[in-house]
């Protein structure tokens, strides 16, 4: 190749972001920091840990992808797949698990979301949202009935923005 045809090159590249920019090729997202995901999992285990409850937390970002995963001392075996599952389920239908849950009952036009891999139907799931826009998920899995209420509700700012993590 000539040093010509390498400038030409070189220089196409350059410009392809532009161009791709400029004809919409470009998207921007908000997603789940790693410094958010975490504050997520320390808050929820140490809320637990002052009811001496042993969890499990899985936090995910927007595409389902774990980001963090934590657990307290002596969680149960279970409890790390299940926080996993959780918070995917939260972060794919934007709703806390039992909402999901009890919307996709047999019997109801839904039903069949059951079927996709990986979701699962029991609480301790939430989606994690800026304004509308479901950003992640967190799920926990702990070793007591009834330990979850409350756990996971409250507000948290991203950017100067409320991410709101709901609850059940």
């Amino acid at each position: 190749m000539s040093i010509r045809g390498f400038a030409v090159g070189v220089a196409a590249a350059c410009l392809l972001p532009i161009a791709a920019n400029a004809e919409g090729g470009v998207q921007m997202q908000r997603d789940i920091t790693w410094k958010l995901g975490l504050e997520i999992a320390e808050g929820a285990i140490e809320a637990c840990s002052q009811r001496n409850v042993a969890i499990s937390v899985a936090v995910v970002d927007r595409a389902g992808r774990m980001r963090i995963f934590i657990s307290s001392d002596n969680p149960t075996p279970h409890s790390i797949e299940l926080a996993r599952r959780k918070a995917y389920t939260a972060r794919t239908f934007g709703r806390s698990t039992l909402e999901w849950r009890d919307a996709t009952e047999p019997g109801k036009d839904v039903f069949g979301q059951r079927q996709l891999a990986e979701v699962i139907p029991l609480g301790g799931g939430y989606p994690i949202k800026v304004g509308n826009e479901t950003i992640g998920g967190v799920g926990v899995s702990g070793n007591k009935p009834g330990w979850r209420r409350g756990l996971c509700q409250g507000r948290r700012r991203e950017g100067g923005r409320p991410a709101q993590i709901g609850g059940d």
